[in-house]
């Protein structure tokens, strides 16, 4: 499918580009004004379910902002949901999974039977954003990772010191991996709705994967992302990994078969550069917190991140994480026309 602005796919794909393509993460969301409308009128599940309701908040910030790509407003927490887990969103404490999952007989209780009836929903909204887009920005799905997932389903809600599933991971490993083949076989499959629905790329949040020692990453987060990416490869859209951890984590998925690796906050991105060298595109790398600061700290910072690629292809500017909810809306406006600026070929 050809698009009228295609800069964010040639740039992962390394080909010429007139500047350098910008979203960021969590685009969609609290920091805007006509969200917080529309959130006003429904709650954040209703929102997610609804097609047209998340087809209206996805294309929110592309009017806004006029980003190079849209990014399918869901949450990574529809899978344990449809797997069989109670998901609530409480004020002020975030996301609740119930019942937790414990030990093997709490995974057993869970089922990946008819998963993509009971997700039929995101398949709508991707439908409804297709016509919507028109061939003008690339849509891109998403999906948690399985340790990222699975950190969810064990803790049941947020935590600080992640210790019900560093506990499993050490106590039970074996039970821990066969959640995790559970939840890779069934993000594959959500991907591929995706897909098969319109998505033109994917990006899989690997966001809990930082907590893992570097010597067990492989073990618990790096060999399930390379199933899914291998399992992807046949569909033909570019899939970007993102995982928290810094350098270490970037160097472990460097030969993942990824299109592209995401650069959180905390990693230099020249040193990112060099380390992945030409095997994939990189994405990020924006600290969200310079969002507070003056038009100038952001140019300023804009430039140095721009620099590490001197001019050439194979960078998608982002946030180094998800954009915090009272950024004012006027800095994301500069960050976007800096970007373009600075950038320009």
């Amino acid at each position: 499918m050809s698009f009228n602005n295609s800069t964010y796919l040639n740039a992962i794909y390394r080909k010429p580009v007139p500047y350098t393509p910008i979203w960021i993460m969590r685009q969609a969301g609290r920091y805007l004004p006509e969200y917080r409308e529309l959130r006003a009128k429904h709650d954040f599940l209703t929102v997610c379910k609804t097609p047209e309701l998340a087809a209206e908040v996805t294309l929110q910030p592309l009017r806004r902002f006029d980003f190079d790509a849209a990014i399918l407003f869901s949450d990574i927490l529809v899978i344990p949901e449809a797997m069989g887990m109670k998901l609530e969103f409480l004020e002020n404490h975030g996301p609740k999974l119930s019942p937790r999952i414990e030990d093997e007989h709490s995974i057993k209780q869970l089922t990946s039977d008819h998963l993509e009836e009971r997700l039929e929903y995101v398949a709508g909204a991707i439908k409804v954003l297709v016509q919507e887009l028109n061939r003008q920005k690339p849509l891109i799905g998403f999906s948690g990772s399985p340790f990222t997932l699975a950190t969810y389903m064990i803790e049941g809600k947020p935590t600080r010191n992640f210790k019900f599933i560093k506990s499993l991971m050490y106590r039970e490993p074996e039970v821990l991996q066969s959640l995790l083949q559970a939840l890779a076989d069934a993000v594959t499959r959500y991907l591929k709705m995706q897909i098969e629905a319109g998505v033109q790329a994917v990006q899989i949040f690997d966001t809990w994967g930082g907590i893992i020692p570097i010597h067990h990453y492989e073990t618990f987060s790096g060999q399930y992302l390379r199933q899914i990416v291998q399992n992807l490869s046949s569909h033909q859209v570019p899939v970007t990994l993102f995982s928290k951890g810094g350098l270490n984590i970037l160097i472990q998925l460097v030969d993942s078969g990824a299109d592209m690796l995401g650069v959180d906050w905390m990693t230099d991105m020249y040193e990112a550069r060099m380390a992945v060298s030409d095997r994939a595109a990189l994405q990020g790398n924006l600290d969200p917190t310079v969002l507070y600061g003056s038009k100038e700290i952001i140019s300023r910072e804009v430039k140095r991140i721009l620099e590490a690629f001197d001019g050439e292809s194979g960078h998608v500017f982002n946030l180094g994480h998800g954009i915090l909810p009272d950024i004012p809306v006027d800095n994301v406006k500069h960050l976007v026309h800096e970007v373009r600026e600075k950038s320009r070929r």
